[in-house]
């Protein structure tokens, strides 16, 4: 049987690790044509063989890029069908606001928010023309939910990601164009490993409020990212889908 995103063309930012390496395997299983943009050359490139994809090294703050990565999907395959916009960065450097410096919070925006808005607006011609397109930004649980063990630049970046998903949700429908945030708990990640090899205490005070008692798998997320980017969702825009394990509906979580 043909798959879910068969002859589809799928743009996977941050496609080298932890969910987006999971959504590249997901979409490539389901028939997509995948190009994978990403810093990381040498995983890039090797990913792309396993995938029988492209890679495109892309930085995701830069404009140029950005576009130059749209426009090598459309020459090399046709059309751009999926835009699963997912790079971000988590340092340890964002932490309280109290302790935040202007730097940390600077960087931390340009990844995270400014280039889903770049990647937004250059995919946006290429599905409008078409009639058609499913753009999937990455955005968090936390844009919903406070936390006291607070990442401020992270958090604000990823409220700014879910804002700017429904507006584009709303303004593009009738082109044919869904946009949707993407809200992930907490995910077994690089990512999050790193931030909690260097903190055990604040890995424990977060897990404790995951009722299913675990962190998410990044394969977890890339069925539901694979769901926002099929005809399975095609009612679905401009709305924040949460994949969270029940951390954001929960007020105690079973002992």
């Amino acid at each position: 049987m043909p798959g879910r995103l068969q002859d589809k063309v799928a743009v996977v930012t941050g496609g080298c690790s932890g969910i987006g390496l999971a959504t590249v395997r997901r979409f490539a299983e389901e028939g997509a044509s995948v190009i994978i943009a990403d810093i990381d050359e040498q995983t890039g490139e090797r990913v792309a063989d396993e995938v029988h994809g492209r890679f495109v090294r892309t930085d995701v703050t830069d404009a140029e890029q950005v576009e130059a990565l749209f426009a090598t999907a459309k020459s090399a395959y046709g059309s751009v069908d999926v835009a699963f916009n997912n790079a971000g960065i988590s340092p340890p450097d964002d932490d309280s606001i109290l302790t935040t410096g202007i730097e940390a919070w600077q960087r931390v925006q340009h990844v995270n928010l400014t280039s889903v808005y770049l990647c937004c607006k250059a995919v946006l011609p290429y599905m409008i023309e078409q009639k058609r397109g499913s753009i999937i930004n990455t955005a968090s649980f936390v844009a919903i939910m406070g936390a006291a063990t607070s990442q401020i630049s992270y958090t604000a970046s990823k409220g700014g990601v879910l804002a700017m998903s429904r507006e584009l949700g709303v303004q593009f429908a009738r082109d044919g164009v869904r946009v949707n945030a993407l809200c992930p708990g907490p995910v077994n990640t690089p990512l999050l490993k790193e931030l909690f090899a260097a903190d055990p205490e604040r890995a424990a005070r977060r897990l404790v409020h995951v009722p299913v008692g675990r962190f998410g798998e990044p394969e977890e997320i890339a069925n539901a990212v694979l769901f926002l980017a099929s005809d399975e969702s095609s009612f679905i825009t401009a709305t924040d889908f949460l994949v969270d394990g029940g951390i954001s509906g929960a007020y105690v979580t079973p002992l």
